[in-house]
């Protein structure tokens, strides 16, 4: 179960990304909203997301507005939560093997939908490490 939200800024590019996860991946999704253009505030968006996540509702979350670093921000204010900014597969590959990220924050002005499908699609398959990797995500506990 993979939980997403955006704020107005974020919502076309969740709406294209939750199509892609439920038609292409074959995941089922929690949409936190925001569910117009009509502005709204991100830190309770990326906040909402964030509880699913820590509460164990879901595996994993996706937030998203115009940079993405708002909602990183607000996310990573939630015990438990390790939200990563990526723009790029690397960086979200790499966020979920040696950070263990339970959450990609995205930026809709910054990332391109072509772009992002890949992003997304990578971080949601790829494995944690462990090992040395671990000491270190304990000590952001």
């Amino acid at each position: 179960m993979i939980v997403i939200g955006a704020d107005h800024a974020g919502y076309s590019l969740k709406e294209a990304l939750k199509d892609f996860i439920i038609n292409d991946l074959q995941l089922e999704i929690i949409d936190m909203g925001t569910n117009s253009t009509a502005s709204v505030d991100y830190p309770e968006i990326a906040q909402s997301v964030a509880q699913v996540v820590a509460e164990g509702e879901a595996d994993a979350g996706i937030i998203i507005c115009g940079t993405g670093i708002g909602v990183s921000i607000a996310a990573n204010k939630v015990k438990g939560i390790r939200a990563a900014l990526c723009h790029d597969t690397y960086t979200a590959i790499m966020s979920k093997k040696h950070n263990n990220a339970n959450l990609l924050a995205l930026g809709a002005r910054t990332t391109l939908l072509e772009n992002a499908i890949p992003i997304v699609e990578n971080w949601l398959k790829t494995e944690f490490e462990g090992g040395r990797h671990e000491t270190r995500v304990k000590m952001l506990e």
